[in-house]
């Protein structure tokens, strides 16, 4: 009976003397003022669309993204991904080298520089997921779907950084 009433007794002092102890203000204030993870979850299907065009995040966010190819068609014939272009970068530019580059899951190796993030080709039922810091220049900033023909069927949308 005596040793749940000492260890009680010794949780009251120590929580008292943690109360004691000065903050560090600044650590605070950049711990309060952090953003929080943003996590979007995509949904692609065989008939070419993802369940969201649009989005909105912080500048400077940490964001998740997290893409499912929720479709049944083989990969072979209707794999999807999802890649984040750069602000001013030329979407159809991109797809249209990214027809040639099967090789490199239709990521053109010339134009990787005009990327910010993406995940891999996705076959029926598969899940990729990518961490990365949204711009911290505010605007709208495109993605898409580069496996050929996607994009002019309609596969794509704009990240806003706000």
């Amino acid at each position: 009976m005596k040793s749940p009433l000492i260890l009680s007794l010794c949780v009251a002092g120590l929580l008292l003397a943690g109360c004691g102890q000065k903050n560090d203000s600044a650590a605070t204030a950049v711990a309060a003022n952090a953003p929080a993870v943003a996590v979007i979850e995509l949904t692609a299907n065989d008939s070419m669309k993802y369940n969201l065009t649009r989005f909105e995040v912080k500048a400077g966010q940490e964001v998740t993204v997290s893409l499912t190819n929720m479709g049944n068609m083989p990969k072979a014939a209707m794999a999807h991904n999802w890649v984040l272009l750069k602000q001013g970068a030329d979407p159809k530019a991109f797809v249209d080298a990214a027809v040639t580059a099967a090789a490199t899951d239709y990521i053109p190796p010339a134009l990787a520089d005009q990327m910010i993030a993406h995940t891999k080709q996705l076959g029926p039922k598969q899940t990729d997921e990518i961490k990365f810091t949204a711009p911290t220049e505010p605007g709208e900033y495109v993605f898409l779907c580069s496996f050929p023909a996607h994009y002019l069927a309609g596969m794509h949308g704009v990240m806003v950084v706000k």
